[in-house]
């Protein structure tokens, strides 16, 4: 069971939503935050507010500079949480190529960037914590995803390609794969969203996975989860019946 009080964390994505949620849940169980996002004032805002102790490292994960920057600027710490991410609900009709390239570039291409520095230094440290946020829209195509959930189901492969490299060493690698949350980025969605979170609620799931080390992956909310991950096994005809 893994105890929060005495490490840091980095938080990548922790202005608002799931990541300021987790911000905020990880301060009391006593861990030292860095927080990273591109809005400097939010993430301020949000230190002042936590009852630990909280370094704000703003970065941009599409910008490789500001990255080796960052790593340059926070220096060691314990374990991070790769929760950046945008979102634009389109369907392949309807197809927005900024919309779609920025999903691609922010959710996937920056875990990408970010990882290729962190992992790096862990190995040298021999020793870390790693936590990427996938989503349950990634474990199969969903209509009216484009961009999203590819670029999902690119971290969710990310994450389960490093757990295999580095199962046997000090570095843990998990995977946090949620439903719908109500956030900025779902507030977007004329759709009926079945098991609708609150932050908090998956920030609480996330606490979870982090206290179980060895724990590969959590899908939440459990019962939702589990058509997401029976999809996988469906016919054509039988997924797109149920989904398109």
């Amino acid at each position: 069971m893994t105890e929060f009080n005495g490490k840091t964390y980095w938080l990548v994505g922790a202005s608002a939503g799931l990541g300021k949620a987790l911000a905020k849940a990880l301060a009391e169980e006593g861990a030292t935050l860095i927080l990273s996002a591109r809005s400097e004032d939010k993430l301020r805002e949000l230190a002042e507010s936590l009852p630990t102790d909280t370094k704000v490292v703003p970065l941009d994960v599409t910008d490789t500079d500001t990255i080796d920057a960052a790593m340059r600027e926070v220096g060691d710490f314990d374990g991070l949480v790769y929760l950046a991410g945008v979102y634009w609900p389109m369907s392949a009709q309807e197809w927005h190529a900024g919309h779609a390239e920025a999903m691609a570039d922010v959710n996937f291409a920056g875990a990408i960037r970010v990882m290729g520095r962190v992992v790096p230094h862990m190995l040298r440290r021999n020793e870390g914590h790693i936590v990427l946020t996938g989503s349950l829209s990634g474990f199969r195509g969903l209509p009216g995803a484009i961009g999203y959930s590819a670029t999902k189901a690119g971290v969710m492969t990310l994450g389960e390609s490093m757990q295999a490299d580095l199962w046997d060493t000090p570095i843990d690698v998990q995977i946090a794969n949620p439903g719908f949350i109500r956030t900025r980025l779902t507030d977007k969605n004329d759709f009926d969203m079945p098991f609708l979170m609150d932050p908090d609620e998956a920030a609480a799931e996330i606490l979870k996975l982090m206290r179980r080390r060895r724990a590969y992956v959590r899908h939440f909310p459990w019962l939702f989860s589990l058509l997401f991950r029976a999809s996988r096994f469906m016919p054509h005809w039988l997924y797109h019946r149920i989904f398109a």
